[in-house]
């Protein structure tokens, strides 16, 4: 699996620009808005998730908006859809949960995970993620993290969540 080094190490030969930051551990939204200070940009939650038939799935949006399941489902056109269990979170994207990022598609070599993108979240001029560790987070443009999930060889679509 990547380390966040050769992941960021990744980025700068893709033709990246992004900046990073060293911080305490964060697992959920509330440590990281108790722990990040001023940095600038949308700050992001992941879910890893699958649904009924096996299907794998990264829903990547804004920190504070809110997910239903059940109504997802219809908007990305999967099954019911529950939590990926933290083994094969380890298995297909190389993280624990807490560290889950769109970073970790580097991981995925099969491209098992379909992603999914919030619009609005799309619309902000950075994106925070972890860089595989939840001790760092790094901020890019929109369009960078595009770039980067295609370089990965994984097909993205932005949905109104």
């Amino acid at each position: 699996m990547t380390t966040p080094q050769s992941l960021l190490s990744h980025l700068e030969t893709l033709g990246i620009e992004s900046t990073t930051h060293h911080h305490p551990a964060m697992h959920t939204v509330e440590d990281s808005k108790a722990l990040r200070g001023d940095l600038p940009g949308v700050h992001c939650k992941n879910l890893f998730l699958k649904d009924k038939k096996g299907v794998l799935w990264l829903i990547v949006a804004q920190e504070d908006r809110a997910i239903n399941l059940k109504e997802i489902k219809n908007k990305i056109g999967s099954g019911h859809l529950s939590f990926g269990k933290p083994d094969l979170l380890l298995e297909v994207l190389g993280v624990t949960p807490g560290s889950v990022t769109p970073f970790a598609l580097i991981n995925d070599k099969t491209q098992q995970v379909n992603v999914i993108l919030d619009a609005e979240m799309m619309a902000g001029e950075l994106v925070n993620y972890h860089p595989l560790t939840n001790e760092m987070t790094t901020a890019l443009t929109p369009d960078a993290l595009r770039q980067f999930i295609t370089a990965c060889g994984h097909e993205l679509r932005e949905v109104v969540l």
